[in-house]
């Protein structure tokens, strides 16, 4: 484990590693040790830290609150082999995971690649939630790939002759230039993530996102193939965890994280092996980015579904882009709040 990760907990914020002979997961805790379960699972670029503000709040309510890294981030193993990253492997992670902490079924939340695998590991296997906070990715039972995603593009802003893959032409430059995305990240991880985290911009609605322009840039960052010098924003990320962020970066690269894109064909075979068609009965809430240039459910079809798979759905919106957990940390917190309370799935234990 990057040693940052410890030094930037909290002392109400404890370092933990569970492994068994298959994968190692490093996690983060704070709560009470009898409480009920609250899941936090990352996405990309992140690490479990990305959930402190949330964790913090929960704890306070007696969540026992869990964040792991993910498979390929931080104090957690990153196999070499790229299909080690489909969405199987990682939900078998997690529900390992999950019966080292007792099993109870808990409340998961996820949050962009998080998002898919709280889903998907909801929709395999329901009796390990009682409800499932989504953020800013929607649950998809077909599996969040290329196939599934390209058919609910939003044409009146990405026409096809221009845009075939709208705003999915980064994802479809993984899978056309693996190894030229990773080195162009890895080229200054520091910059490199500190470009990523930024904040929304409201007048980007309705307009192509600059992730959209990938491969006719020939990279995400262009002919530098590097991020331009970027500071940090402290607003988002507190200093001390983004320092824990570019160590565990640093120590690893990107190349574990993006090979989570790899993996289309097996996840959506995964997904289809769900029961009851990946259709999930169980409180689900969805936390949608208004500003979210990528991600936003709102005018287009994106959300569709999300919608006609979950039959407990509660659509919340928060005046941010993609990156909630840290933009819109206690907006967040009161969305899930309440939530929780419309849904009778309070902390108290009956």
């Amino acid at each position: 484990m990057p040693k940052g990760v410890w030094a930037a907990s909290s002392a109400a914020v404890a370092s933990r590693v569970f492994g068994t002979p298959r994968h190692t997961t490093h996690y983060l805790e704070c709560g009470p040790a009898e409480g009920p379960l609250m899941m936090f699972l990352h996405g990309w670029p992140e690490l479990g830290l990305i959930w402190r503000a949330q964790m913090e709040a929960f704890a306070s309510d007696g969540w026992r609150c869990i964040a792991p890294d993910m498979r390929g981030y931080g104090g957690s193993s990153a196999p070499a082999a790229l299909d080690a990253y489909a969405n199987e492997q990682v939900v078998r992670d997690m529900a390992e995971l999950h019966d080292h902490l007792g099993g109870e079924p808990a409340i998961w939340v996820g949050h962009d690649w998080g998002s898919v695998i709280a889903g998907s590991l909801v929709a395999h296997e329901p009796a390990r939630s009682r409800g499932l906070v989504l953020i800013s990715v929607p649950y998809f039972p077909d599996a969040n790939a290329l196939p599934t995603l390209v058919p609910l593009i939003d044409r009146t802003i990405y026409p096809a002759d221009e845009y075939p893959d709208g705003q999915w032409d980064y994802y479809r430059y993984y899978t056309t230039h693996f190894e030229a995305a990773v080195s162009d990240l890895d080229a200054d991880k520091g910059a490199s993530l500190a470009s990523i985290y930024r904040s929304g911009d409201p007048k980007t609605i309705g307009k192509p996102s600059v992730n959209a322009q990938v491969t006719r840039k020939g990279g995400r960052f262009g002919e530098a193939h590097r991020a331009p010098p970027t500071m940090s924003d402290p607003a988002l990320w507190p200093e001390g965890d983004f320092t824990a962020l570019v160590e565990a970066f640093d120590a690893r690269g990107f190349r574990p994280p993006c090979a989570w894109y790899l993996n289309d064909a097996v996840n959506i075979a995964y997904a289809h092996r769900a029961p009851n068609g990946g259709h999930i009965s169980l409180p689900v809430l969805f936390v949608n980015g208004v500003y979210d240039q990528i991600n936003t459910i709102n005018g287009n079809r994106y959300g569709e579904p999300m919608r006609a798979s979950c039959a407990d759905l509660t659509i919340s919106n928060l005046l941010g882009a993609h990156w909630l957990p840290l933009e819109r940390k206690s907006e967040l917190v009161e969305a899930i709040r309440a939530w929780l309370q419309a849904k009778h799935l309070s902390a108290v234990r009956p």
